[in-house]
């Protein structure tokens, strides 16, 4: 096949007189219907031929071409065919003529009617150098015309190049040049009877659904510059701050502004949550503000489906969603709070859940949600859900470095404090030691003090080994954790001996008891009671003068399920700002060089842990310097005491 010249080149050399014009595709679509439309709505049949530049673009018109050829006989499509296409397979309705490749016609579009009463030719070439990053935007350049000339002389044409495609056509081809004047191509052709009006209709039917589709994509493409201005300030807010508070507020003011009638709010929640409570919100004029109000959560259907669901819920009305209408004091509530439209999207990370973003229109009509405000809160429950984990991370990050500065407080302190603590009682055994080694002839007298100094400071030595000890293996579990039933009264008694043994009773203070006899039995580890009853009483009596008083009550808490145990003294007192800081190890209220006091600082410490581990709670009271102080701890007990009336309290006083 020797001919594959372009069919637009060849009429303007064969006839001079046309000027070619520039068209766009949306242009050149419009022409084609309504011509075809012409068709349809005539009554004879007239010879079409239609070339498509690739048989994807036939594709999308084959079912006006089924309905054209029940009109006439006389319709060839031509295309490209796609690789492994079945286009090349003759239609019963019609005649489909593939293409070459490398043929010009395939880089054309061609339509062209030849009726008795009217003739319609569109020949158009593709321009090349036009980007095509968007199909809409192709331009073409060619000719279009009624004029019978010149559309007999391209039908003429391609019916040439149909019949060297397909040879076996030729009968068929033949008989529609004879049928159609192709042949003679007279020159006084009557003139052309196109029915002006159906495709001035047709015409400016499709001219206005371009004009529509262009609207959509202009709104498509406002939408899309809405959402990426909202995910740029949500970005900009995140950058700017990463306090969850100040993000999320922007995150609801940026959303409430864009929708009219609406109230825009966010909230943390979680699954197993009956309720929370609403944090950041934007009103609309109009309507009543829910900042702060308790927000349903177990029993609002709708959130409930957004939540199993994981993605957003849009419901245009309200009134019209039965689940909704069930509980009456929940429709009470959506009637009160003004929510004709409900839009909920959850606000999730990685799967988890983290809170929800809801839209409420309470306009005067119903709101119909599109897909664009769907995908637009959607976007900014994302941005939420990001800023939320990254303040999250942010905070946590904050407290690991809080606690770290306190463990290298710790350290320090630690140090510090067990340097000087070691150092001084080892700098007394020396020179107790040399003393008596430099000395064979020293006086028994003196001889007795420096062994006693001696061997009071190995005591402090292993007093101080002993509560680092005792402390580390309390943090790691290992001791006190043997729970048992036991009876208070039993575990004071001995506490109160150790205290009596271990200091002059000269020096002790009055120690006043007032516990009930009858308390119920505790469940506790009876060595750790007692090794925090020891350390609490003997830092009372350590701080509290002889002429001074400690007193111990035990009584069941007013919930009546722990026995809370107080100790009050009447001694130094506590700064009110340091009454949590004492239970620090190694707090000092004193500088470990001036303090008057020896020890570690680790006594309250290891009573904190001793009594959580009990499931109890440890706290201090006291009004200030030298007004005494009072140590509160609670015991779990085995069971609920069903006493009603109390005994009588015993009181017992020692010296």
């Amino acid at each position: 096949m020797s001919n594959l010249n372009s069919l637009l080149q060849t009429l303007l050399t064969d006839l001079p007189d046309l000027r070619p014009q520039m068209y766009f595709k949306s242009s050149l679509n419009a022409l084609c219907r309504a011509i075809e439309d012409v068709v349809l709505a005539g009554s004879e049949a007239p010879l079409v031929i239609a070339s498509f530049q690739q048989e994807r673009f036939y594709r999308q018109e084959t079912r006006r071409y089924q309905r054209i050829a029940q009109q006439t006989d006389h319709v060839y499509v031509l295309a490209a065919p796609e690789p492994e296409s079945s286009f090349a397979i003759a239609s019963d309705q019609y005649e489909t003529i593939p293409l070459k490749a490398e043929d010009s016609l395939a880089k054309e579009k061609h339509l062209i009617i030849i009726g008795q009463d009217y003739t319609a030719c569109l020949v158009c070439r593709e321009q090349q150098k036009v980007l095509r990053s968007v199909e809409q935007s192709q331009r073409y350049e060619g000719i279009w015309t009624f004029e019978r000339q010149v559309c007999l002389h391209a039908a003429g044409l391609l019916l040439d190049r149909i019949r060297e495609y397909r040879p076996e056509l030729a009968p068929k081809v033949n008989k529609a040049k004879q049928q159609y004047c192709l042949a003679a191509e007279s020159t006084t052709p009557p003139l052309p009877v196109l029915q002006s009006r159906v495709f001035g209709q047709r015409l400016v039917t499709y001219l206005q659904a371009s004009q529509y589709k262009l609207l959509k994509a202009y709104r498509a493409l406002s939408a899309k510059e809405r959402k990426e201005r909202f995910a740029n300030a949500m970005t900009a807010a995140i950058r700017r701050s990463l306090d969850p508070k100040e993000v999320l507020a922007v995150a609801v003011n940026e959303l409430g502004k864009v929708f009219e009638h609406c109230r825009c709010i966010l909230y943390c929640c979680d699954r197993t949550d009956e309720q929370v409570e609403i944090e950041y919100e934007f009103v609309a004029p109009g309507l009543p503000p829910l900042q702060g109000t308790p927000w349903p959560i177990s029993t609002n259907p709708l959130l409930s489906v957004a939540l199993a669901q994981e993605r957003a819920i849009a419901i245009a009305d309200v009134s019209e969603v039965q689940n909704l209408r069930q509980d009456p004091q929940f429709a009470a509530k959506l009637e009160q709070w003004q929510i004709h439209s409900w839009l909920i999207s959850p606000i999730r990370h990685q799967g988890e859940l983290l809170g929800v973003l809801e839209l409420h229109h309470g306009g005067p009509l119903a709101y119909q949600w599109h897909e664009n405000d769907i995908a637009l809160v959607e976007a900014i429950a994302t941005q939420a859900g990001v800023a939320l984990t990254q303040a999250q991370a942010f905070s946590d990050s904050e407290s690991l470095n809080r606690n770290l500065a306190a463990l290298e407080q710790t350290r320090s302190n630690l140090i510090a404090i067990v340097g000087h603590e070691l150092r001084t009682p080892l700098s007394t055994i020396q020179v107790c030691l040399e003393s008596l080694d430099s000395e064979p002839d020293i006086s028994p007298v003196f001889r007795q003090a420096l062994l006693s100094t001696a061997l009071e400071d190995l005591g402090r030595l292993r007093d101080l080994i002993q509560d680092i000890l005792i402390l580390s293996r309390l943090e790691g579990g290992q001791i006190y954790n043997q729970i048992e039933a036991i009876e208070f009264q039993e575990t004071l008694e001995l506490a109160l001996s150790s205290v009596r043994s271990s200091t002059n009773s000269k020096d002790l203070p009055t120690i006043s008891v007032e516990v009930d006899p009858h308390l119920p039995t505790i469940q506790v580890d009876a060595q750790g009671l007692e090794e925090v009853l020891n350390r609490i009483l003997d830092n009372a009596c350590k701080f509290t003068g002889a002429d001074g008083e400690v007193m111990i009550q035990a009584l069941i808490s007013s919930d009546d399920d722990c026995l809370e145990v107080i100790v009050a003294d009447t001694g130094r007192g506590i700064e009110p700002s340091r009454l949590e800081s004492i239970f620090d190890s190694f707090y000092q209220e004193e500088d470990f060089l001036r303090r008057s006091k020896g020890g570690t600082g680790l006594g309250l410490a290891i009573c904190r842990q001793v009594i959580q581990g009990m499931n109890g709670k440890i706290w201090a009271e006291s009004a200030g310097r030298d007004q005494g102080s009072a140590f509160h701890f609670t015991l779990p007990l085995e069971a609920p005491n069903d006493s009603q009336n109390l005994m009588s309290v015993t009181q017992a006083s020692y010296p």
